[in-house]
């Protein structure tokens, strides 16, 4: 990704609370159906997995295929136990990882 991705959270997060935690990558998605001006088929690059851990424990994942849009929205609820860290991350066909990682403070 050439941009890291965007993160939407609640400003406020209680102990227990259920959450919805809104993503947005900035990620081509290319099939691998196309072919470039040459004729040459462009490679298949695509966010293949997103996953989501709260403290080491995965709270949320995603396998995602060809028919995804570009720039893919991902959303999800979670449930907050307390503070900590989110850690969000997303893997493509060319090997990147992206790693997002965003402390959760409870009031």
């Amino acid at each position: 990704m050439k941009k890291p991705p965007r993160i939407k959270l609640p400003e406020a997060i209680n102990p227990g609370q259920i959450i919805e935690v809104k993503t947005l990558a900035t990620h081509v998605m290319e099939t691998g159906n196309r072919k470039d001006g040459t004729g040459k088929i462009i490679p298949r690059n695509i966010i293949h997995t997103f996953t989501a851990t709260f403290e080491g424990e995965e709270v949320f994942s995603a396998t995602l295929g060809s028919g995804i849009a570009a720039n893919p929205y991902i959303a999800f609820f979670m449930k907050v136990p307390g503070p900590g860290t989110l850690t969000l991350t997303w893997l493509d066909d060319a090997g990147t990882t992206t790693v997002e990682k965003v402390p959760l403070s409870v009031a």
